[in-house]
């Protein structure tokens, strides 16, 4: 029989099937470091949940994708100096497991654990609450495999440090990202139900809890779940709902099985900011993901504004989640310089009736300067997304140092930031 070519690769959700035959996984920094040295373009591949080609190398450039999965161990903990060195293929679970153990804890997570820590700020991921800023903003320092071969190490304080953390893959591979930490604490998790928009104090339910999450699927003007995070030994007053008696998932009509526990039990930190378990995987990827981050004195508004044309929304979406993340220094995070709120879109799995609404969803929030998240499905002008960072250009100066040949560089990025 003749010999079947491998099939080419996929992100999770399979929307996007990458330009490079296959995906290059060195099990060595030196194997590592040579294949950078030795390719003209290269992009590196985190856990796959981008849902747009921002992962992608160039079609027609005979491009390398990068895998960093293989490579051994790092994780090195430094108790005394509260921070751990994360290496650039370790994902949220497996550090968390590792701190935990060490009696120490990440301040927020997102809300899948499974995700790639240097992919996750790299796109200025984030978790939940009005206090709390961007995954990215944990970051102590940052190592670089550049262009050539060599390393660059930013620190927090250091001239581009602000720019060389949610950095979009462009200035070189992750090798290590040193993160700060905190002492390990216990959170409750609570899920109230039915929340209506009408009469609603948005920042007084946001500042609930630790962290607050709403969903709604757009059928109704209401949140139809509330899921509320608390630090202990804070106590949980949500007066604006009734709490569920069993526990839920967020996409109606899904098991309970895969989040994590509910009903007020304490458990440790990283077993309750997530909302899926990290031992299952929280669906097949059938699924397109969208967000949006705005001022958050804009929520109401924002809330009122998609509610005109939820009929429009509602037949192809599975759930919408709304939060909060606190202002960070980061150049290129959607949270830069204002409290925000997030409107994240879980679709469908079927492109062609999702983009013209996700149009529709950006026209509606036009008015309220949304930045969209840098990993998920957008349909904004790529000139627009620049416009709304004001370190924009710093970042293309940095690149420019950095990478000045463009390896590291591909067509999503070249279109948001011209260099």
């Amino acid at each position: 029989m003749p010999d079947v070519p491998p099939a080419a690769p996929t992100n999770w959700a399979r929307n996007i099937t990458f330009s490079a035959a296959e995906v290059h996984r060195p099990s060595t920094v030196g194997a590592l470091r040579e294949l950078v040295a030795d390719s003209a373009h290269i992009r590196v591949l985190g856990s796959g949940h981008s849902f747009n080609r921002i992962a992608d190398v160039d079609a027609g450039r005979s491009g390398v994708l990068i895998s960093l999965a293989a490579l051994p161990g790092g994780i090195e903990v430094d108790p005394a100096a509260r921070t751990v060195r994360v290496g650039g293929g370790v994902r949220y679970a497996e550090l968390a497991e590792a701190l935990d153990a060490r009696g120490l804890a990440l301040p927020n997570m997102a809300s899948l654990p499974h995700i790639s820590v240097a992919g996750s700020v790299a796109t200025g991921t984030h978790g939940s609450g009005n206090g709390n800023r961007s995954l990215a903003e944990s970051v102590r320092a940052v190592e670089l495999l550049t262009a050539d071969g060599g390393t660059v190490t930013l620190a927090r304080g250091d001239a581009g440090f602000d720019g060389a953390v949610v950095s979009l893959g462009a200035l070189g591979v992750v090798l290590s990202l040193t993160l700060d930490v905190e002492p390990a604490y216990h959170v409750t998790q609570h899920v109230f139900r039915e929340l209506p928009f009408q009469g609603l104090d948005f920042a007084a339910v946001s500042a609930a809890a630790y962290s607050v999450s709403l969903f709604t699927d757009w059928r109704a003007p209401r949140f139809f779940q509330v899921w509320v995070k608390q630090r202990m030994p804070a106590p949980v007053d949500f007066p604006w709902a009734e709490p569920a008696v069993v526990a839920q998932h967020p996409v109606p009509g899904m098991s309970a099985v895969h989040c994590t526990e509910q009903l007020g039990v304490p458990g440790p930190w990283h077993h309750r900011l997530p909302h899926f378990r990290a031992e299952f995987t929280p669906s097949s990827g059938d699924e397109l993901q969208s967000e949006y981050l705005l001022p958050r004195a804009h929520a109401v508004a924002a809330l009122e504004a998609l509610d005109a044309v939820r009929e429009r929304i509602a037949p192809v979406l599975q759930v919408c989640e709304v939060r909060t993340v606190a202002a960070d220094r980061q150049w290129l995070s959607p949270a830069s310089g204002r409290e925000t709120v997030a409107f994240h879109f879980t679709w469908v799995a079927d492109t062609a009736r999702v983009l013209p609404v996700v149009s529709l969803v950006e026209e509606r929030l036009r008015a309220f300067d949304p930045r969209p998240h840098w990993g998920k499905v957008f349909t904004v002008d790529p000139g627009r997304v620049a416009a709304g960072y004001a370190h924009a250009a710093d970042f293309a100066a940095l690149a420019e140092r950095l990478d000045p040949e463009g390896k590291f560089s591909n067509a999503f990025v070249r279109a948001l930031l011209p260099r």
